[in-house]
């Protein structure tokens, strides 16, 4: 019985079916699509401004914060216990929603949800090291259509539960803690890695040669290259063993990964195409989370919740299933992205940015729920794209890197932002002259693109006359 609990536990299966449970549970939060009207509410009693200027700004300023010593944490530590802190990090922020009042109690709620979100770097990086490459395809589809579903389940059910069976705002929360607990429960139950990126690297049991000889491991499974066309320069820049002459201090440790990290980002980013992809990603990422972050305080101020129906969770459904139609719908779509793709980028983050001025400049709920499914819709359709285009030609280890300084770029971009425009300590701006703002910032986003788009197109079509001429002169 032991040998064959072992073996499972040692099988990709199990490992999966774990870390599919924790995401699905950590993501089913009926009461999220409520959270502005149920502060808004008699159970919390807060006003618009309040939570637009005050509350919500604490999120981004800790999410920043934690975001970076999380990712080396989570590293060092192997995963599974940021899995557990992100659990009990949950499971506070729930508490504090249902039992806690006033506005520095729900800035503290935004700090520890702040934490919930710099922790979910481990949800995929926990997977990638404790199956085979020959399996990552497979559990990358299982662990994020695990939270693609939670996500549209929650949303349905929050909406049913509220407008067919009148269960209260505070109930949703109820039904949220347990839902998380859940996940927290999963958690215990996920193997310890044995490996990590970069703390715990598997070839570090591997016999070295010298400090100045150190290349990369013969016959490893993915390249240690940024670019498959730079592997001269990526290669030999392992990271430093933490065993090396086995007695290295772990502080001249930490400082050769901070040392790989730097060099690895500059590898990365000298591909200028790879630049302008990831530029485009750093700027809509950071608009699209400040959208996604207040439109609830919008709809709160067009149709109020205390006088009006709410139906949030519906379209946070249909906002859900659109996204992902139109990210599956890129898998078969035939396009020359060298050729079209930065086009793409400037004509949709146009009609975002014309979803987002029909949200001002309508009064009408319903108007603004349609710009909304067409911005969140747009959004995914490019975010898949710029993904596949940047990871074409990146490594696993470097793909994860360079993703995950993307969006620690946009995180300061939409830091700046909040700090500027929301909080009120800055201008403090009223929620429907913010999304004024964040329509002129994707229309200057889609200015940018189409500008390059034509440049690139011109300078290709270009090219390929003078060669054309030259085979003909020839």
């Amino acid at each position: 019985m032991d040998s064959w609990k072992e073996a499972i536990s040692h099988s990709w299966i199990y490992p999966t079916v774990i870390i599919c449970a924790n995401g699905f549970f950590a993501t089913m939060r009926p009461s999220e699509a409520f959270l502005t009207p149920y502060l808004t509410g008699p159970d919390k009693n807060l006003t618009i401004e309040e939570v637009t200027n005050q509350i919500f700004p604490v999120w981004t300023y800790s999410y920043l914060a934690l975001l970076f010593p999380v990712f080396l944490l989570t590293d060092y530590v192997r995963y599974k216990p940021i899995l557990l802190l992100q659990g009990i990090s949950l499971i506070v922020t729930w508490l504090l929603l249902l039992f806690a009042h006033g506005v520095v109690a729900m800035q503290v709620v935004e700090f520890f949800y702040g934490m919930v979100t710099a922790a979910e770097v481990a949800y995929y990086a926990y997977i990638y090291s404790v199956v085979s490459t020959d399996h990552y395809q497979r559990v990358t589809s299982y662990c994020r259509s695990s939270t693609l579903v939670a996500a549209t389940v929650a949303a349905l059910l929050g909406q049913l539960l509220l407008s067919l069976a009148h269960v209260s705002y505070f109930h949703l929360n109820a039904i949220t803690l347990a839902s998380v607990a859940l996940a927290f429960l999963c958690a215990f139950f996920l193997p310890m890695p044995q490996k990590s990126m970069f703390f715990h690297r598997k070839d570090t049991s591997q016999s070295l040669p010298a400090p100045d000889k150190v290349t990369a491991p013969a016959g490893s499974e993915r390249p240690s290259s940024c670019q498959e066309d730079m592997s001269s320069n990526c290669s030999g820049r392992g990271t430093t063993p933490p065993q090396q002459a086995g007695n290295a201090k772990p502080q001249s440790h930490i400082l050769s990964v901070l040392v790989q990290l730097s060099k690895d980002l500059r590898d990365c980013y000298s591909s200028r195409k790879l630049l302008y992809w990831s530029l485009w990603w750093a700027l809509a990422t950071a608009g699209f989370n400040q959208v996604v972050n207040y439109i609830q305080v919008l709809w709160d101020f067009q149709a109020p919740s205390h006088s009006s129906a709410v139906y949030n969770g519906a379209v946070e459904a249909i906002a859900t299933f659109l996204g992902s139609a139109t990210s599956m719908a890129v898998g078969y779509v035939k396009v020359n992205w060298d050729l079209s793709g930065e086009l793409a980028l400037g004509i949709f983050s146009a009609m975002d940015a014309g979803s987002l001025f029909l949200m001002y400049f309508t009064g009408n709920i319903w108007a603004s729920y349609a710009g909304y499914l067409a911005f969140k819709a747009c959004y995914m359709l490019l975010i898949t794209i710029a993904t596949f285009q940047i990871a074409v030609n990146l490594s696993m280890e470097r793909y994860a890197l360079m993703f995950g300084f993307n969006n620690f770029v946009a995180l300061v971009i939409q830091t700046i932002v909040t700090v500027v425009v929301v909080d009120s300590r800055g201008l403090g701006l009223d929620i429907s002259t913010q999304f004024l703002i964040y329509g002129s910032y994707f229309a200057v986003i889609a200015g940018i693109f189409l500008i390059r788009s034509m440049y690139t197109i011109i300078s290709i079509k270009s090219r390929n006359t003078s060669v054309a001429g030259e085979s003909t002169g020839h």
